[in-house]
C-alpha cells in the first residue's frame, strides 16, 4: 500500500498538467470539452488524492510507534562529488496529518469552486492553478530532504503568484501578486541559504541526516541555521516582518484565499519549523526569535483584523494572528509541538469554513466586499449564516468548539513556559473575539444596509455543501485532543516533552480565558451592535484606527527600511557603473581611437613623406651621437 505513495502528489499534478499543458494544445470539440468540463477533472484528481491518503493513514494508524516512518525513494535527483540529493519521500505521522488536511479541504474548496467560478472564462486554467498548488504543497510535506521541501516550497510560491493574480486584468490583482512573489523571495533567501549551510556543515540535507549530527555542529552554526529557517517560514506564513503579501493576497478568487490561508502555503513555515525541531532544539536563541516573532505576530494579526471593512482582509488579519499563535507553540519546544500542529489543523478546518462562508456572502451580494454594506443578512442566507457560525464560534475559542480545545492549550503552554508571553496570548484572545464578533454583527445581526439594487440570495448546494462539511469540523475538531491523542500520535516525531505546571490550575486558567473573550464579545456588541453602522467608514478617528487600517503601516516600514534604501543603492551602483566602470573602459578606447588616428596621418602613402621621415630620424641620430661626444 504505501509503494502508492508517489501517487498522492501525482494525481494532482496529473491533472495540473493536463488542464494547463494538454488541453490548450486541443482543437474543436476535444477543446471545447475540455474548457467545458475540465474542473471536473481538477475536482476529481484532489479527491482522488484525499482517498488515498484517507487509506494511508488507516493503514499508518494499522502499525506499531516504532513502525510508522515510511521511507520512498523514487530517483536520484542529482549526484555531485561528495553530495547526493533524491528524490526521497517521507511519511511518517506529521506527513499523514498534513496530508488529510491539505487533500480533504483542498478537495473542498475544489467542490466549492465549482460553483464560485461558474461564469468564469478561464474556469478550467484556474482549476489546473488549484491542482498545481495541491501538488506543490504535497511535495513540500512529502519530502524526506530539505532540497525536495524547497522545491515544493518554490512551487507553492510559483502558485500562490499564478492564483493571487488569476485576475490579473485588476491592477490591484497584478500588484498584489507580485507583492506576494517578491516578499517570499526574501524568505526563501534564508531557506536556500540555510540548505547551503547544511550541505557545508553536515554534508547532506537529509531530515535523518542532519538530525543525527546536527549535535556535532557548533553553537553558532545551529542558531544561523535555525534563524535562517525562521527567516523563511515568515515569509511564507506571513510573520512579522514579511507579513506585508498578506492582507493584499485578498485579491484572487475567494476559493484561493480559503486554500492559501486554511490548507497550504501559510502553514508551510508551522510546518518547517516544526519538522526542524532538531535545529532548534539545540540552538535556544533561534528557538526563542521564534517566541517574540510569533507573539508580535498574534497581537499584529489581531489589531488589523478590528480595523477592517473588507471581509476578506478581516479574516485576513484573522490568520496572521492565528498562524502567529501556531508558531509561538513551535517555539516552546516539544511541549508546544503537538499543539501546534493541532491548532493549525482546527483551524484549517474553521478557517476555510469562514473564508468559503465570505465568498458565500460575497456571492449574494453582487461581489461587495464591504461590511459596512452588509447587515441582517442571517435571514437572506440562513445555511451560510448558521455554518459560519460555527466556525466564528470555533475561533473565538467558545467552550466546546474546535478553537477552544486547541488555541487554549497553547495559551495555557505559553504561561506554564513564559507568564509575560502567556498573557499576551491571552491578550490576543480577547482582540480575536472582539474582531471576529464585529465581523459577525456587521455582516449578518444588525440593520440591512443593502444597496436598492442587492437582493440577498443563498449560494447554490454546491456552494453550501463544502460549508456544512467544514462547520462539523469546525465543531468536532477538539475530539483529536481527546486521551492525548494528537500529542501520543506526534510524539515519535516531535519528540517527548516534560510537563510543565502552569502558574495556575488549568479549570482556572480556562476560566480566564474565556471571562477576556466575553468580554471581547460584549465590548463588539456595545461599540457594533447596539448603535447604528455607518454605510461609510468615518474619517475623523483615533490615530490607533487609522494605524490599524494602514495596516501598521507595514509598507511604509518596508519602504522606508528596504525599497528606498535599496533603490538609493541600485541607482548609485547604476551610476558608478555608468560613470566609473563603463568611463574607464569607453575612455579607454576613445584614447587609442585617438592615438591611431594620429598615427593614421604618418601612414599617407606619399614617397616623399616617408623620405622626409627618414631624413628627419638621421638628423635626430646625428645630433644624439654629436650630443655624446661633447659630453
Amino acid at each position: 500500500m504505501f509503494d502508492l505513495l508517489w501517487l498522492v502528489i501525482a494525481l494532482p499534478l496529473l491533472g495540473a498538467f493536463l488542464l494547463l499543458a494538454v488541453a490548450p494544445f486541443l482543437q474543436g470539440s476535444l477543446k471545447a470539452a475540455a474548457d467545458k468540463h475540465g474542473h471536473l477533472v481538477g475536482t476529481a484528481m484532489s479527491t482522488l488524492s484525499f482517498v488515498l491518503s484517507l487509506v494511508l493513514f488507516v493503514a499508518l494508524l494499522g502499525r506499531g510507534a516504532e513502525e510508522r516512518q515510511i521511507g520512498q525513494h523514487l530517483w536520484t535527483w542529482f549526484e555531485t562529488g561528495s553530495l547526493s540529493v533524491g528524490m526521497d519521500l517521507l511519511y511518517d505521522q506529521l506527513a499523514a496529518l498534513f496530508l488529510l488536511l491539505i487533500t480533504g479541504v483542498g478537495s473542498l474548496i475544489h467542490v466549492y469552486a465549482i460553483g464560485y467560478m461558474e461564469h468564469d472564462e478561464r474556469r478550467r486554467r484556474f482549476f489546473g492553478y488549484l491542482n498545481l498548488f495541491v501538488a506543490a504543497m504535497l511535495t513540500l510535506i512529502l519530502s524526506a530532504n530539505f532540497v525536495g521541501l524547497f522545491l515544493g516550497w518554490e512551487g507553492v510560491g510559483l502558485a500562490s503568484y499564478l492564483l493571487i493574480g488569476f485576475w490579473q486584468h485588476k491592477p490591484s490583482a497584478a500588484a498584489a501578486a507580485k507583492k506576494a512573489f517578491v516578499i517570499n523571495r526574501v524568505g526563501d533567501i534564508g531557506l536556500s541559504l540555510a540548505i547551503a549551510l547544511m550541505f557545508a556543515t553536515f554534508g547532506t540535507a537529509d531530515f535523518a541526516g542532519v538530525s543525527e549530527r546536527a549535535g556535532d555542529a557548533s553553537q553558532d552554526t545551529l542558531t544561523a541555521l535555525g534563524l535562517l529557517l525562521l527567516l523563511g517560514a515568515c515569509g511564507k506564513s506571513a510573520q512579522v516582518p514579511l507579513q506585508a503579501w498578506l492582507l493584499d493576497a485578498m485579491e484572487g478568487p475567494t476559493p484561493v484565499s480559503a486554500l492559501i490561508h486554511a490548507a497550504t502555503m501559510v502553514t508551510a513555515g508551522v510546518y518547517l519549523v516544526v519538522r526542524a525541531n532538531f535545529i532548534f532544539e539545540l540552538a535556544p536563541i533561534a528557538q526563542t526569535a521564534v517566541v517574540v516573532v510569533a507573539t508580535v505576530t498574534l497581537l499584529w494579526g489581531a489589531v488589523l483584523g478590528c480595523a477592517k471593512d473588507d471581509i476578506k482582509k478581516a479574516l485576513a488579519g484573522s490568520t496572521m494572528s492565528q498562524i502567529g499563535y501556531m508558531m509561538l507553540a513551535a517555539g516552546l519546544g516539544p511541549v508546544g509541538y503537538p499543539f501546534a500542529i493541532f491548532h493549525l489543523l482546527t483551524h484549517g478546518f474553521f478557517k476555510a469554513n469562514m473564508f468559503l462562508g465570505a465568498g458565500s456572502v460575497m456571492h449574494g451580494m453582487n461581489d461587495d466586499v464591504d461590511m459596512r454594506h452588509y447587515g441582517g443578512l442571517n435571514k437572506a442566507m440562513p445555511v451560510t449564516f448558521l455554518t459560519f457560525a460555527m466556525g466564528y464560534l470555533a475561533i473565538i475559542g467558545f467552550p466546546g468548539f474546535s478553537g477552544f480545545w486547541s488555541k487554549d492549550r497553547i495559551i495555557e503552554t505559553a504561561l506554564a513556559d513564559n507568564l509575560v508571553v502567556g498573557l499576551l496570548a491571552v491578550l490576543g484572545a480577547g482582540i480575536t473575539a472582539f474582531y471576529m464578533t464585529r465581523l459577525m454583527l456587521m455582516t449578518f445581526l444588525t440593520e440591512k444596509r443593502w444597496a436598492k439594487d442587492v437582493h440577498p440570495h443563498e449560494s447554490p448546494k454546491v456552494m453550501t455543501v463544502p460549508l456544512m462539511v467544514l462547520a462539523a469540523l469546525s465543531v468536532l475538531g477538539g475530539v483529536l485532543l481527546l486521551g492525548d491523542w494528537i500529542v501520543t500520535w506526534l510524539e515519535p516525531v516531535t519528540g517527548h516533552a516534560e510537563h510543565h505546571e502552569p502558574p495556575l490550575p488549568a479549570l482556572v486558567i480556562t476560566l480566564i480565558i474565556t471571562a477576556v473573550v466575553a468580554i471581547g464579545v460584549a465590548t463588539a456588541w456595545f461599540l457594533v451592535g447596539k448603535r447604528d453602522v455607518p454605510r461609510e467608514a468615518p474619517q475623523e478617528v483615533s490615530f490607533a484606527t487609522r494605524a490599524a487600517r494602514a495596516d501598521l503601516y507595514g509598507d511604509a516600514i518596508n519602504d522606508a527600511v528596504v525599497v528606498r534604501p535599496g533603490a538609493s543603492l541600485v541607482g548609485g551602483l547604476a551610476t558608478f557603473d555608468r560613470v566609473g566602470v563603463d568611463g574607464v573602459v569607453e575612455g579607454g578606447s576613445a584614447g587609442i581611437g585617438g592615438l591611431s588616428t594620429t598615427m593614421r596621418r604618418l601612414q599617407n602613402g606619399f614617397v616623399r613623406s616617408y623620405a622626409l621621415s627618414v631624413l628627419a630620424g638621421a638628423l635626430l641620430v646625428v645630433l644624439a651621437l654629436l650630443a655624446v661626444n661633447f659630453a
